[in-house]
């Protein structure tokens, strides 16, 4: 008779087997994981190495190409900017001061006078500060002799802007007369009272034309309402002088980007210049090509972003002068 322990001992028999085919099949698969694992994680690494090697060859290309830019720089923007002035708008906080630089020494290889350096502050496209701006623009004393603004139902970015505009840029149409720089140093004075800007040069005068540098992207419910501020501002500017080239990096040319926002305005982008890689020499140069070009009368997108030029066209003097 089967009793019992012959039961037990039958069932303990089936659970060991059971067990041990477990662990010889698991030890025999996971063999398999294991080496599939470390061969995928060795071509992984082999990936790794020829894209790290691959970018090693673009970043010395890139190098390179800067590095002829920047020799060559000088010889392509000389004389395109003869007797010309140039101020130089600071728009925020993220613009790299070695832009500022090289574009400044370019500007003097191209024959320019730089009148200045302002900085706008945040407060200045904060629509929060419509109100202060709107007294001020209204209140006795605001605007210099002979200075006029557009109707009063205008916002006070608009207003500001042209009043700017009139005090900083000498008329490009060659009919007007130039600002009083009393004019200039009493606006630029109530401003900065304002918080709105600084002056960064020990002196401010009338110009040709602008640079305004910017960098990145605004973000935030009232970035539109900024963004507007500035369009204003470099469109103002341009049609009273000769000519504005808005000048910043990549971040500047996407969604919320002072360059972006330029160039998605079918109005704006047909008077100013924008130029989306001034933190490359070769974007500096762009800038110093696009305001011979806006004095021309003709404005462009340039750099890398989407439907942008390389480069401006070379002005023949220029290219002659290199020869």
């Amino acid at each position: 008779m089967i009793d019992f322990r012959y039961h037990l001992v039958s069932l303990i028999a089936v659970f060991l087997a059971v067990a041990l085919g477990i662990v010889i099949g698991t030890t025999a698969l996971n063999g398999g994981l294991l080496d599939n694992l470390q061969g995928q994680v060795g071509a992984l690494q082999e990936d790794k190495r020829a894209l790290e090697d691959t970018n090693q060859g673009l970043q010395a290309q890139v190098d390179a190409t800067g590095g002829f830019a920047e020799e060559v720089g000088p010889a392509l923007v000389a004389g395109t900017l003869t007797g010309r002035t140039v101020l130089l708008v600071v728009g925020n906080e993220d613009v790299s001061a070695d832009a500022v630089d090289e574009v400044t020494a370019l500007l003097g290889d191209a024959g320019a006078s730089v009148t200045g350096t302002l900085r706008l502050t945040p407060a200045y496209s904060d629509p929060a500060t419509s109100n202060s701006l709107q007294s001020y623009l209204t209140g006795p004393g605001a605007l210099p002799a002979g200075v006029t603004l557009p109707e009063e139902d205008s916002d006070p970015a608009t207003l500001v802007a042209s009043l700017l505009a009139q005090v900083l840029m000498v008329p490009g149409s060659g009919t007007g007369t130039a600002p009083a720089t009393t004019a200039t140093t009493q606006v630029l004075s109530g401003l900065s009272t304002l918080g709105v800007l600084t002056q960064e040069s020990a002196s401010v005068a009338p110009a040709d034309h602008v640079v305004f540098f910017t960098s990145g992207a605004l973000t935030g419910d009232d970035a539109e309402e900024r963004n507007d501020a500035l369009v204003a501002l470099v469109s103002a500017l341009d049609r009273q002088g000769s000519g504005t080239v808005v000048s910043g990096d990549a971040g500047s040319a996407a969604s919320g980007g002072l360059v972006g926002t330029v160039r998605a305005s079918t109005e704006a982008s047909t008077l100013v210049s924008t130029v989306d890689n001034a933190n490359a020499p070769e974007g500096r140069i762009s800038t110093v090509l696009a305001l011979s070009s806006e004095r021309e009368g003709t404005s462009g997108k340039y750099g890398t972003g989407e439907d942008a030029q390389p480069v401006p066209p070379v002005p023949a003097a220029a290219s002659s002068a290199g020869n």
